[in-house]
């Protein structure tokens, strides 16, 4: 009996033929010119996913296969995770809106920006609250709204041991336990400060935009993913060899941006070097490299861990 793909078996038939496999003799006969084995050709009941089967675990982030598959089988609402609202704050007397014109002293404020994407790309909802002077009080203030209007805050600037430098400080006054780390064995992002206030997660970040990414994707997003009952930090590695070596000093991480391309077949890593303070360096970057804890470095032609931006 000829059927459609995709059709039901007629009773009693537990294979399928497929058309061009066929020809006809007379109105009531076809030739089978490919045999098939029972089974070929034929979905069983249950063989996509069985009745009773756990179809997504818990702290799973859906993808567009996920919302297919639960359609498939009749669900049209599922219980997630409520979106985290992430403030972000920027500080010092140098930084300027974007949209204002520098003058003599000054930088534009290239961290909001950032770190406004890289909370959109976890998923979350960022609240930008602005850019605060290097005045301790207005700081504080603003840190202290900042944690009653969110569930994670984010203090951009301001981070190294300085007289001016005062986010641990602040940190320190906005609730217990207040900092718990105040500097990482880590470069780009050593001045980094990370603390809790009374329940409500705080991160201090420097304010160079390279080491400011860098720590974000350390600190802050396993943060976001774990209130949230994720599983993992949804991220996209690959393989590939380093063109050129990496130095690197004991005693600490190195993170190196790195620019892919393929070579006769293969997959090349080509490191980007510059100062945390140039954002370009990320901008002509694919992703980072990790050079771990007292390796003192990566020699050219290593197969390499790539972490895509």
């Amino acid at each position: 009996m000829r059927i459609s793909t995709g059709g039901m078996l007629p009773d009693g038939a537990d294979a399928v033929v497929m058309v061009e496999n066929t020809q006809a003799v007379d109105s009531m006969t076809i030739e089978v010119v490919r045999p098939v084995a029972p089974g070929e050709n034929v979905l069983r009941v249950g063989e996509d996913v069985a009745r009773g089967a756990a179809v997504l675990p818990s702290g799973h982030r859906l993808r567009p296969q996920d919302l297919g598959g639960l359609a498939a089988i009749g669900i049209v609402e599922v219980e997630v995770a409520r979106r985290l609202r992430v403030a972000i704050i920027s500080s010092g007397d140098e930084v300027v809106a974007p949209d204002q014109t520098p003058k003599p002293g000054q930088i534009r404020d290239v961290n909001t920006s950032t770190l406004d994407a890289l909370v959109r790309r976890d998923g979350h909802d960022p609240v930008p609250i602005g850019i605060v002077p290097d005045e301790y009080e207005e700081l504080a203030a603003t840190a202290r709204r900042a944690r009653n209007a969110a569930d994670v805050v984010i203090l951009s600037a301001g981070s190294s041991v300085s007289a001016r430098d005062m986010t641990a400080e602040v940190l320190d006054s906005l609730g217990q336990p207040g900092v718990l780390v105040h500097g990482v064995a880590l470069k780009p992002g050593k001045p980094t400060v990370l603390g809790v206030a009374d329940g409500t997660p705080i991160f201090g970040l420097p304010g160079n935009p390279v080491s400011c990414m860098v720590t974000f994707d350390l600190f802050v997003a396993p943060t976001l993913a774990r209130l949230s009952g994720a599983t993992e930090v949804p991220r996209r590695t690959l393989q590939a060899r380093l063109t050129h070596n990496i130095a690197s000093v004991a005693g600490r991480e190195d993170y190196i941006q790195v620019r892919l391309a393929q070579r006769d077949g293969e997959l090349w890593a080509d490191p980007v070097f510059g100062k945390s303070n140039l954002i370009y360096t990320l901008i002509r970057s694919d992703g980072l490299v990790k050079v771990d804890l007292d390796t003192g470095g990566l020699s050219a032609g290593n197969l390499v861990s790539v972490t895509l931006f």
